[in-house]
């Protein structure tokens, strides 16, 4: 079973031009919420974010659905 780490990876590495400067984390909080935390180089923001926010509202779709089915919460913050 692939990780919601590895899924947002894959995913934003599709996306930019750059994909050695993807960073992801992916910790836990007292809440059993996992937050996974993706950064980015400067100059591939904007395709991480998409217009108007389209592509990262795509990502936590995603994110969200896989933390549904394994009965989790999870949330993605996109780091400047």
């Amino acid at each position: 079973m692939v990780a919601m780490k590895e899924l947002i990876e894959f995913i934003a590495k599709a996306l930019v031009d750059n994909p050695e400067a993807i960073s992801i984390s992916e910790d836990e909080d007292a809440d059993g919420t996992i937050l996974v935390k993706l950064a980015a180089a400067q100059e591939d923001m904007g395709r991480i974010i998409g217009k108007q926010g389209r592509t990262a509202k795509a990502m936590r779709t995603l994110l969200n659905a896989k933390a549904t089915r394994e009965n989790k919460r999870a949330v993605l913050q996109i780091l400047e």
